[in-house]
């Protein structure tokens, strides 16, 4: 399993150094370095992660404050810091692991692995979301769960509906879909795309991506996604 991750710290060595270490390890992504808590949460806001490294001591807001500013979905944390005295509160955030400076490969292994298993664990939890929508695939009414459902795209007088487990083809039109699906979690960004906010990893003036998929937004669609999204 491939863990999308950050690197949060003020230092310029000590990023250096634990970029060093993520890029040689092969089940680590890594989507971005940052030397404060603003900009990571900025960044967070259109971004979807798993695993932050994270250092302590840093200026405006440290390492606890900044994850005091995240709402629900915080991804795994491996903090990084000097000072012993820390691993307890660290460990009343939940963090995944503590990482005292020097970092050692074998150290940082340990860590990666124990958040790689902690990730799979989640993953391989049962849903229990019991929202719903009942689809017409393959002469079959099929049970999907409405938080595994990535998005709709209309395709001429039936509805692609692209869900984590594959893809559905279904006689339907996007309005009636709109109209059986929780308008809190998904909004139409497109005459022919309906997007679950919770799956959106990035979006620009044009597009709303997720994952590889890029999806086309419309201009006039923009205002009330960013709105959408803040309120999650």
């Amino acid at each position: 399993m491939k863990l999308t991750c950050i690197i949060v710290d003020d230092c310029p060595v000590q990023r250096a150094l634990v970029q060093k270490l993520v890029t040689s390890y092969p089940n680590l992504k890594l989507a971005g370095i940052f030397s404060n808590g603003v900009e990571t949460k900025n960044f967070l806001s259109t971004n979807s992660i798993d695993l932050v490294f994270l250092d302590v001591e840093m200026p405006v807001l440290n390492g606890f404050d900044f994850l005091d500013t995240l709402k629900e979905a915080k991804p795994q944390v491996i903090f990084i810091t000097s000072k012993p005295e820390y691993a307890v509160k660290a460990f009343d955030y939940e963090a995944t692991d503590y990482l005292q400076k020097p970092i050692t490969a074998i150290r940082f292994e340990a860590a990666v692995k124990k958040a790689a298993n902690r990730q799979l664990a989640l993953a391989e939890k049962p849903v229990f979301d019991d929202h719903h929508i009942f689809i017409k695939s393959k002469l079959k009414n099929l049970k999907v769960f409405t938080s595994r459902i990535q998005y709709l795209e209309a395709y001429g007088d039936y509805v692609k509906v692209i869900t984590d487990d594959g893809k559905h083809i279904v006689l339907s039109t996007m309005k009636s879909f709109e109209n059986e699906l929780p308008n809190d979690t998904f909004i139409r960004v497109h005459k022919s795309f309906i997007v679950n906010l919770n799956k959106i990893d990035t979006f620009s003036s044009k597009f709303v991506e997720i994952g590889t998929t890029a999806i086309p937004l419309s201009r006039t669609k923009k205002e009330k996604l960013q709105k959408a999204i803040a309120e999650i």
